[in-house]
This record gives C-alpha cells, structure tokens and sequence, in this order.
C-alpha cells in the first residue's frame, strides 16, 4: 500500500466516524415523550441536515407531524430519502439553498420554517437538528439582501475566526442568536447538534438559532472595527440590539464534533502501523502557517529517520487580498505544506473539510508529497505565486493533488495528517494507537 492509498483509508475512517446517524439516533431515542396532545416538529439545517433528519424519522417509536431539511446545494441524499417509507415521505419537505453566502433559496426556506412553527402550543415541541453551514443557509436578514450578503463575504475573507463572524451575523439577523427559538415559544425547542465549531460551544454552531447568546453588542462593534467592515447606517444599529440571554423553551445537546474524526484519524493511523502523535490544540490559525508548522515537523522527523503521523484538527484561516484565485484554506495548507516537503520521498500531507466541499470549490482539500511541487512547476507555474494569489485550487489540480469526496453527510471541521515514512514500508514499527502512550500527544 503507497501513502496515497494510506491517506485514503485515513480519510474514510474520519468520514466514518463523523457521520450523524448512529448518534442522531440515540439522541432521539433518550428524548421524554411528546406532552399529551403534542405535536412534534422536525427542522433539519446545515450540511449534514439530510442525514440528521433521515436518522431521526426512522428512529423506532419517534413520530413527528412535519418534517423539514435546509441544506446546501448538492447535499441532499437523494437515494436515502427514496429508501424512506412513503408515510414519511409525506411528511418532509426538502430544501436547498446558499453557502457560505445566504442566497433567495435561503430567505425562501427560513420563511417556509418560520410560518411551520407558528401557533404552537406549550404542550408542542420543535426539533432542531442542527450542523455546520446552517449560518448561511437558515437566514432571515434584517437588511436587505444585497448588504447581507457584502458583509457576509467581508466577514469571510478579513481573516476572522468563525466565533467572530457569528457574533456579528446574529445580530443582522431575525433567526439567529436565539432568536428563532423565541419565535416557536411557548413550544420547546430541543437542539441536537452536530458541532463544526472547535469550541463546540452550541450559541456558535450554526449561529445558535434557539441558544442564549453570551456575545455582547460591545464585542461586536468591536469585530467591526478589527476588521475595517464597511457597515451602512442602518447595520451599526442593528449591531446594539441585543440578542436573547436566557431561553426557558430552549435546550441543546451536542452529538458530534472535530475531536470524533480526529481521534479516527489517529486510529487509522496507528492501524496502518505508524506511530501516532495528536497535535491537542485546535488549529485557528492562518492556513500556510498551520502548512509550513507541520511540514517542518515531517521533515524534522524524516531527517532523523523516524516513521510518524501527527494528526491535528481545526479550522484555520485565510486572509484574501482584493484580488484572488480560487480555493479554501485546506487546499491553502496543503500547498504550502508542499513546499518544504519538496524531493523527500516517503513524506505526505493531507487536509480535508469533513463536509466534502473546502471554501467556494468542489475539492474536500488538498493533499501533497515530495513530488508536488515539481509537477506544478511543469504545469507552468508555481506554487509560491499560487500562495501569493490565493489560488489553490488550480496549482493543487495541476499536480492531480486535490482531494475529490463530494458532500459527505457530515461536516465536523478540518483534520490534517502529516505521514513521515522514510524507506521501505515493511520497516514500520507502530503500535495501535490504545498501547502509544500520552507522551506522544503534541502540546
């Protein structure tokens, strides 16, 4: 088996292992019966919406009146919903709709959740089964559409990290920070969550809809000036609204989250016979930095001859200039990654956006050896000017080194692999990752 089989038995155990259904499942089966005469509802929203809501309606003995999923363009699993029984079907309404910019499709499907929620009783109740990407997709602006969607690409390419963005988004926004839960009072709202944010802090995944939010207006005007965010009028007053700090009809569990396949990488790891180290802290910093940090460690570790796999997760970032190629920060990391990693033989890198689709493209990610860097010099250009021009994608493509998984049913953050193999495979020496001790964990 060569490294680019080994970091594709990697990348379906992460896969595995992020996937909703078994814990969506068990959720559902420890939720306390409806209150009698109850209705219960279902809203679905985020990349792994279509798995969490085929998961629920099928759990044995959960019964629900309507049903609804909001995902993005592409992410529906159109061969498991026909596997539903036609009863269910019924029942369920399935929406698609923008990211990470909300688009009509977004504000049309929200309004469509908001109208199933209204008139509720007390003895009712709305599951919210949430995952990441539900910050663009779930969206009822309080701006115009135009202006949402400049702040919202000011937000994403200034180089703030998601928590930032968020505290900012909920506050333009009739939905988000709580607000939604407010709008399905006096029913209860359940959340089950499937965290994409490092904290797995629930008013931050997916911008908390029906969780008190603990940001303050102050922090807010605060990321506006950070960032030098061209805000109208009307926004900066938005922005000195409060969201809700206490939610009596709300309540949230966490089901999954960027620790579930980064643990499943170290295990496929150390299965394939190499010595695991866990980089602990969560990644959130600049991509090609997190690229060349892991780099130098392969080739300190390739230097001294050592077989290793060091595996971390996160969600790093990436700050675009005015003009820019096309790509998404795993792509960024991996062909920064390449460039230290040039003629070492044995040496790999992979990142990979667990929901299939990293930044504005079609590629999960990107994976490089030491070969890469040659091959996109022969596609005539370079890997250097690519990072300069935020243009990944087409560098990573040229060398046939982008990572292709299409939408997963999942989306649990970033993880990365570095592999260091120096000579022959038959000289590994790895243990299962349960018999490696502590000591290897990276702090």
């Amino acid at each position: 088996m060569d490294q680019r089989q080994e970091i594709d038995r990697v990348i379906q155990a992460i896969l595995e292992a992020a996937r909703p259904d078994q814990h969506v499942r068990k959720a559902i089966s420890a939720l306390p019966p409806c209150a009698e005469n109850g209705r219960t509802l279902v809203l679905a929203v985020g990349k792994a919406a279509c798995a969490m809501a085929i998961s629920a309606l099928q759990t044995p003995g959960f019964i629900a009146e309507k049903a609804m999923i909001i995902t993005k363009y592409g992410h529906v699993e159109e061969h498991a919903l026909a596997q539903l029984p036609e009863g269910l079907c019924t029942k369920l309404t399935v929406r698609e709709a923008g990211h990470p910019v909300p688009d009509a499709n977004s504000y049309a499907a929200t309004e469509e959740a908001i109208a199933m929620v209204q008139n509720l009783s007390a003895n009712d109740r709305v599951i919210l089964l949430l995952s990441g990407g539900g910050s663009a997709l779930f969206e009822k602006p309080l701006l115009s559409a135009a202006e949402i969607a400049d702040i919202n690409g000011q937000l994403l390419s200034c180089g703030a990290e998601i928590g930032q963005i968020n505290t900012v988004r909920k506050r333009l926004s009739a939905v988000k920070g709580g607000r939604f839960a407010k709008l399905c009072a006096p029913a209860q709202v359940i959340t089950i969550a499937l965290s994409d944010v490092l904290s797995n802090a629930p008013d931050q995944i997916a911008s908390g809809p029906a969780c008190p939010d603990p940001t303050t207006c102050d922090e807010a005007v605060h990321i506006v000036k950070t960032y030098n965010l061209r805000l109208s009028g009307k926004a900066e007053q938005l922005l000195w609204q409060e969201t809700p700090k206490t939610l009596p009809n709300a309540s949230v569990r966490i089901i999954g989250g960027m620790t579930f396949a980064r643990t499943a990488a170290a295990k496929a790891c150390a299965k394939i016979g190499y010595p695991v180290r866990v980089f602990l802290p969560p990644l959130t910093c600049q991509a090609n930095e997190a690229g060349r940090f892991f780099s130098a460690l392969a080739r300190k570790a390739y230097r001294e001859g050592r077989q290793l796999a060091i595996v971390a997760g996160g969600e790093t970032v990436v700050r675009l200039g005015k003009t820019h190629g096309l790509g998404g920060r795993n792509q960024e990391m991996a062909l920064a990654a390449a460039e230290k990693l040039q003629g070492l033989d044995g040496v790999c890198f992979f990142s990979l956006g667990t929901d299939g689709t990293d930044g504005p493209t079609d590629a999960a990610g990107g994976w490089v050896d030491g070969k890469t860097i040659s091959k996109i010099a022969s596609s005539g250009t370079t890997a250097a000017k690519a990072l300069r021009n935020h243009d990944a994608y087409h560098a990573l493509q040229s060398g046939d080194n982008l990572l292709m998984t299409g939408p997963t049913g999942t989306n649990v953050n970033d993880v990365c692999v570095t592999l260091v193999s120096p000579g022959h495979p038959e000289r590994r020496y790895g243990q299962t990752l349960e018999k490696q001790t502590k000591n290897h964990d990276l702090h």
